[in-house]
C-alpha cells in the first residue's frame, strides 16, 4: 500500500497534464498571416494540400491543412511550435528525410508569415 501512495502524486500530475488539450498561443514574431496566405498561393501549396479558402487546386498528396492551428504536431512527429514550423516550411527534408514534402522556394521571413497564417486555421 505504501508503494501505491508513493506513486499517487506522479499519477495525479500525469493525469492533470491530460486535462487541457488546447494548444498554447503561438505568436510568430514579426509575421503577417495575410502575407502568409499570399505566399501559400504563389508557391502553390494547394497542389499537394487541401487548404481552407483555396478552391483550386485541391491537392491530396499531402494532408489537409484544415484545423492546422489546433494540431499539436507537425507531420505527426514534431512539436507544432513557430521555430520548428518555420524550419519545416523552408526545408522539411532536413528535419525528416523520408518526407514527401520538398524544400520550398521561400525565405525564412516568408516561412514565418506562412506559419502565422497556418496558426489561423483553427477549427475548434
Amino acid at each position: 500500500m505504501t508503494t501505491m501512495l508513493r506513486w499517487a502524486p506522479l499519477a495525479a500530475a500525469f493525469l492533470s497534464a491530460c486535462g487541457d488539450q488546447s494548444p498554447p498561443p503561438r505568436p510568430v514574431a514579426g509575421a503577417d498571416p495575410a502575407r502568409g496566405l499570399e505566399v501559400v498561393e504563389r508557391v502553390g501549396c494547394a497542389a499537394c494540400h487541401a487548404i481552407p479558402g483555396v478552391e483550386w487546386p485541391e491537392g491530396r498528396a499531402g494532408p489537409s491543412l484544415k484545423g492546422f492551428g489546433a494540431s499539436p504536431m507537425i507531420a505527426g512527429r514534431f512539436p507544432n511550435q513557430p521555430d520548428v514550423l518555420t524550419a519545416w516550411l523552408v526545408d522539411a527534408p532536413a528535419l525528416s528525410p523520408e518526407t514527401g514534402m520538398p524544400p520550398m522556394p521561400i525565405s525564412e521571413a516568408e516561412a514565418r508569415d506562412v506559419a502565422a497564417w497556418l496558426y489561423t486555421l483553427d477549427d475548434r
